[in-house]
């Protein structure tokens, strides 16, 4: 499974979802994770009401379970929920990447917790949907 995170530095979880430049996206799995890509975005990302400079970022984000930020707004939380996305607070700014993942592969090799579960549940759900209707088209 994708997982991305809001970031300044690329060490640590320290963007606003909303003012992010770069999300750095990883794949997950019990055996382990490994770095895929950065997304990098543009613009006057600040303006607060600008509602804009979220949909770039839910549509690059399509194919990821969570998405871990510094903040995120209700819009773009609702957002990225429609999407079967699902946003994840970090602890605090200080808080690394690194460990996080480490942690997911734990969580992962063992019983994940159950908001975990569900989402790990809704991706798949909408995964097959998505291959459903590939099919019929």
């Amino acid at each position: 499974m994708k997982i991305a995170f809001t970031t300044n530095d690329q060490v640590h979880i320290n963007a606003h979802f909303g003012w992010a430049k770069k999300i750095d996206v990883y794949e997950i799995s019990p055996d382990g994770y490994e770095f895929l890509e950065t997304l990098k975005f543009n613009g006057d990302l600040k303006e607060d009401g600008n509602e804009d400079k979220l949909a770039p970022k839910v549509e690059a984000l399509a194919d990821c379970t969570i998405v871990y930020v510094s903040a995120i707004g209700g819009s773009a939380a609702a957002r990225l929920i429609r999407k079967r996305i699902t946003p994840v607070k970090a602890k605090s700014e200080e808080e690394e990447i690194s460990e996080v993942l480490t942690k997911l592969v734990q969580t992962l090799k063992g019983n994940p917790p159950p908001w975990l579960r569900k989402a790990l549940q809704q991706k798949s759900q909408a995964l097959e949907e998505l291959e459903a209707e590939e099919t019929l088209v």
